[in-house]
């Protein structure tokens, strides 16, 4: 299959099963100026779905690099009234669905003040929190795919030719994403939708009070939030229509109880953020809260998104990843979440997913948090899985149940 067919079906596949996109809806895309090829075939295939309208919100990280470096700092506080009306009229009223196209350098923020970005993105968060709303209680489809950028590729593929790494990156990403030369990519996606949602069942039936894991770096215990659903690779927006939100996922996830984590976690992987890398987290956990967090690299970034508000100073997720995953198996370190976080067990600092609790995309916030729900303005993903990762699940009378053994399910 030539890589215009891929491109092709991967357009498709987005549309299709990623947002399942139906007729008279409104599709925001988010994409960089590197990918205008994919873009539009993503905007044609959106139009045959029958899409009403396709709204590309164009970006660029050297211009948001010198937006960010020029800037008074007073300008970075403050979020135009047409901005907000904007986004409000697209995702609350009109429940637009929204695709994020990631090909952005990893480090293309590196060079920008962190205390700067710190400003920008809590201000976003802030006033733009009816996105972030709409998004994780899922009112709306929406979806996070990658594309290969020239920049993003030299960083996965860091001593080879620049065109034969944006080549790789491309061919890794199709793999991941179930597109090869043998088979239909949307049947993939319907056979291992069905596998992960039989893992996530298994673990909704045992209904556990608490996980612990431990490898040679991690030993902590996370409590589950009462009430906790694990889900696996679909939602349902609210018209009922299923969607996937990431493209590529191995996970099945849920929500923690934040009055119930202790011990010491160590990530596995480094976590890029916000076109930063930060290296070797490790946080110290007592009563649901981080007491400590140390990094190698990046850790003025880190305690940045610690410091975001009190909820990001517990953890929103808890997914469980086999080692033995396409990804981790492909031995790529893709400095990107949507693909890291897929290779790995992680762990999300901030937020909880509404639909990962009973009840939870009716129920106010207030009456979630009783549940254990954590509430933050931030929802950062960090990856803790090993192949020597234990993981237990603690019933409600107390009794262990083998849930992963060396890293894989048990």
């Amino acid at each position: 299959m030539s890589f215009e067919s891929k491109l092709n079906q991967y357009a498709t596949l987005i549309i299709k099963k990623g947002i399942n996109v139906q007729s008279g809806q409104t599709v925001i895309l988010y994409a960089s100026v590197d990918q205008v090829v994919l873009a539009r075939k993503i905007v044609n295939a959106a139009y045959l779905a029958g899409a009403k309208q396709v709204i590309v919100e164009w970006s660029d990280q050297l211009i948001t690099q010198m937006n960010i470096n020029a800037a008074d700092e007073e300008l970075l506080t403050t979020t135009p009234q047409y901005t907000i009306d904007k986004w409000q009229d697209l995702i609350v009223n009109q429940h637009a669905s929204r695709i994020s196209l990631l090909s952005d350098d990893p480090d293309g923020l590196a060079h920008v003040d962190a205390h700067k970005l710190s400003t920008l993105t809590q201000t976003k968060q802030r006033d733009l929190a009816m996105v972030r709303n709409a998004t994780m209680r899922d009112d709306i489809s929406w979806l996070v795919v990658a594309a290969a950028s020239p920049a993003w590729a030299q960083k996965v593929f860091p001593n080879t030719d620049p065109a034969e790494a944006q080549q790789r990156l491309w061919e890794a990403i199709f793999k991941t994403v179930r597109i090869d030369d043998h088979s239909d990519a949307l049947e993939n996606w319907d056979r291992h939708i069905k596998t992960l949602q039989e893992k996530a069942d298994w673990l909704n039936q045992h209904n556990f009070k608490s996980l612990h894991y431990k490898n040679e770096h991690s030993d902590f215990t996370i409590g589950l939030a009462e009430g906790h659903i694990w889900e696996a690779a679909f939602s349902h927006n609210k018209a009922g229509d299923i969607f996937i939100p990431n493209m590529p996922t191995e996970e099945v996830f849920t929500a923690p109880d934040n009055r119930y984590i202790d011990g010491h976690v160590a990530a596995t992987l480094p976590l890029s953020y916000q076109g930063n890398i930060i290296e070797n987290i490790a946080l110290d956990f007592k009563d649901g809260r981080i007491v400590k967090a140390t990094a190698t690299k990046g850790m003025a970034i880190l305690q940045k998104i610690i410091d975001t508000d009190d909820g990001a100073k517990s953890l929103g997720e808890v997914s469980l990843v086999p080692h033995p995953s396409p990804i981790s198996q492909s031995g790529i370190l893709f400095y990107n979440t949507l693909f890291d976080e897929n290779a790995s067990d992680h762990l999300a600092i901030g937020a909880a997913y509404a639909s990962n609790i009973k009840d939870g995309k009716t129920a106010s916030p207030e009456a979630l948090a009783q549940h254990g729900w954590n509430i933050s303005d931030t929802h950062v993903d960090f990856m803790i899985g090993s192949a020597d990762m234990d993981i237990d699940g603690i019933t409600q009378d107390g009794q262990l149940v083998p849930v992963f053994r060396q890293g894989d399910w048990a």
